[in-house]
């Protein structure tokens, strides 16, 4: 047999074994079919069970965990932490919080917040965090015949750093809000000064700062009388307040989210 019949006589065999209906495997194009219909029936059948088995990790109550059934204590939470979220959202009057007060841009970093403007070649920086800050606006109003006592509004008046730099030279006053009780007979004062502080370059546990307390009277007003000159005002301090509470809602809504999501394990 000469080589070119060979080669033809192989090459007629891998065809046959290469074309089903030939070699008899499968007889019919409904064969075809139904192989493909398997092939594909298996492919489906095991995302399934994979769907399955992702499903069989998910919290049954809906919240979308895959850590499985929640435990008591974690359903009861989770279930008011979103009732909870609800209100507060109801009650939250500001929705987004300003970039800046009277001129003041406003710059947050977590619970500190940082207020600055420049004037000259002065620069003017008012700081102060919202971190128990918040205490009702009125005392409350307590009867005998009273379930709960009725609450003021909550506002935040934290304690607040001014810092004035020209230069080198920063001039820092610590004050804080003044309560209802606490103002001065003729005074209206909303703020006052608790410490006064001077020095150059980076503030140090060395540099000098005097109370408030024991200010001249005068010298005390003068300080207040100046402060006022710069913008920061009885008016300013209360828009100061409102920019607070607005700010310390908004974050107590975020832990709350944050409180929710962690404990439905999402």
């Amino acid at each position: 047999m000469n080589n070119i019949l060979k080669i033809t006589l192989r090459l007629n065999g891998l065809r046959s074994l290469l074309n089903p209906i030939r070699n008899g495997a499968l007889s019919s194009t409904n064969q075809q079919r139904q192989f493909a219909r398997n092939i594909w029936y298996m492919s489906n059948t095991q995302n399934d069970f994979i769907k399955e088995v992702e499903h069989s990790q998910l919290c049954s109550c809906g919240c979308g965990s895959k850590r499985g059934a929640h435990t008591k204590a974690e359903k009861e939470l989770v279930e008011f932490l979103t009732e909870e979220i609800l209100a507060e959202r109801k009650a939250q009057k500001v929705k987004t919080i300003p970039a800046e007060i009277s001129g003041f841009k406003a710059n947050l970093n977590g619970a500190e917040v940082t207020l600055s403007k420049v004037v000259g070649d002065e620069t003017i920086k008012i700081i102060f965090n919202v971190n128990h800050s918040v205490d009702s606006d009125v005392e409350p109003e307590v009867g005998e015949n009273m379930d709960k006592p009725e609450l003021g509004e909550l506002k935040s008046k934290p304690s607040f750093k001014i810092e004035l730099l020209r230069g080198q030279t920063t001039i820092s006053l610590l004050c804080s809000f003044v309560g209802t009780n606490e103002q001065e007979e003729g005074y209206n004062d909303v703020f006052g000064i608790d410490e006064i502080s001077i020095y150059d370059g980076e503030w140090n546990e060395n540099v000098y700062s005097v109370s408030g307390e024991v200010l001249d009277s005068y010298l005390y007003d003068l300080l207040l009388n100046y402060l006022e000159e710069k913008g920061i005002s009885n008016e300013f301090v209360e828009k100061l307040s409102n920019f607070s509470t607005s700010y310390e809602h908004s974050a107590y809504i975020g832990l709350l989210e944050g409180l929710s999501k962690f404990v439905a394990g999402k």
